[in-house]
């Protein structure tokens, strides 16, 4: 590909230098459908990115861009708080009857505001006030959002260091493998909890991803989680998973926690529930957590009801079967083949995921950085995720027909040999 130098001087001298995946992509683009983006000189790229996890369909979804076309064209309401309207009692119809209920899920439904870290604060708040005390356990690398108590249990010293102030009320512990099996799984973390001068509070909540994305595709055991959920329930603990980034089908089944069989007392839900990128977030826990006074936490955009029509479009769509379940797990089938192929040709390499979420660390911390850099040259979009930026990062939609994923996945091992 071809590419020629696009007018950026009004995003390089308006725009905050905060600004980091333009860095990384250094074109302006147009327009997008399905599994593809156009720059504005016509250069196509495949997309490995999906809006971080917001795609999950694609872009500009053609059943959820009718759905929503519809909506807006007869005037129906775009911003409504917390009001009763018809686009979010159909959503919540299809959430229960499709979502909650087969697979005997209690929870009730919370709107906070519209990002996966508005609902990580609304779970950290609740989980407090339920149980009375201040302190949360997280784990190594994790990822819960960018506002303060997110960054409170989250991981990345970068990250955390844009805080400005200190970031308390949380303990992190090793996460599932972080100690490379030197240690029986959760040995520090229950040697504290027994321990009366160990200086651990009893913590009101544990938060987890069952997949560390932006951690760098670490991903959770089952048998880790079940563990941790027994652990949580013989302490009187709550456990909250983040299911923003994995949840809405990543993994294949529709929640990430589903496969190990255990139930979150609270759950965090965004990035793809709209289906369409459009900002909604949910927290999701079980009815005797219910204790918020009416008003005690709200947003403004908590009723995002463009996003309310096309997240139940979406449901309707996906969820009413298993189809897309089976084809998520078939394409993680090929997409694992692929990095097998490419760590075998890499000393020091390991790839991992699970679903349609997969990563390929390499030994050189820099290698990924240039890999990623290379398949935009391509016509790839990919990013790296990790402490360090090691890990090549896969997250196409999960709609990409097989030719796409095949496509991409060439040029993404591509990548990988020509900067070794």
């Amino acid at each position: 590909m071809t590419l020629t130098q696009p007018d950026l001087s009004v995003f390089t001298t308006l725009e905050s230098q905060v600004r980091s995946y333009c860095r990384s992509w250094p074109t302006v683009f147009d327009r997008a459908q399905g599994s593809r983006m156009h720059d504005e000189d016509g250069h196509e790229y495949l997309d490995f990115f999906a809006g971080a996890g917001s795609l999950n369909y694609g872009h500009n979804n053609p059943v959820l861009k009718r759905a929503l076309c519809d909506y807006l064209e007869r005037d129906g309401v775009t911003h409504g708080l917390d009001m009763s309207t018809t686009a979010k009692r159909a959503f919540l119809q299809f959430f229960q009857n499709m979502i909650l209920r087969p697979r005997e899920l209690p929870y009730k439904v919370m709107f906070p505001g519209p990002t996966g870290t508005n609902a990580v604060e609304a779970a950290l708040k609740l989980a407090r006030k339920v149980k009375g005390r201040e302190t949360v356990v997280s784990f190594t690398n994790a990822f819960h959002g960018m506002s303060l108590g997110s960054l409170a249990v989250t991981g990345n010293a970068f990250k955390r260091a844009g805080a400005g102030v200190p970031l308390v009320h949380s303990v992190p512990m090793p996460f599932d493998r972080y100690m490379a099996g030197k240690a029986p799984d959760f040995l520090w973390f229950e040697q504290l909890l027994g321990d009366h001068g160990a200086g651990l509070d009893q913590p009101a909540a544990v938060i987890v991803e069952t997949v560390q994305g932006e951690g760098g595709i670490n991903v959770a055991r089952p048998q880790w989680l079940r563990t941790l959920a027994q652990i949580c329930q013989e302490h009187d603990i709550l456990l909250i998973v983040d299911d923003v980034q994995m949840g809405c089908g990543r993994t294949g089944a529709f929640f990430s926690f589903e496969e190990a069989g255990i139930t979150p007392d609270i759950v965090t839900v965004s990035k793809s529930i709209s289906g369409y990128g459009l900002p909604m977030a949910l927290c999701l826990f079980r009815p005797e957590l219910d204790v918020w006074e009416p008003g005690e936490h709200n947003g403004t955009f908590r009723g995002n009801n463009p996003a309310f029509v096309t997240a139940a479009a979406a449901l309707n769509a996906y969820w009413a079967d298993d189809k897309l379940k089976r084809q998520t797990l078939a394409h993680a089938q090929v997409i694992e083949a692929t990095l097998r192929d490419t760590a075998a040709h890499h000393s020091g390499s390991a790839y991992r995921g699970r679903g349609m979420v997969w990563g390929l660390e390499l030994s050189d911390p820099q290698h990924a950085g240039r890999a990623a850099r290379r398949a935009f040259e391509l016509g790839l979009l990919i990013e790296t995720s990790g402490a360090y930026g090691q890990v090549i990062k896969l997250l196409p939609p999960l709609t990409i027909t097989t030719d796409e994923l095949d496509r991409g996945l060439r040029i993404a091992q591509r990548a990988v040999y020509e900067t070794a």
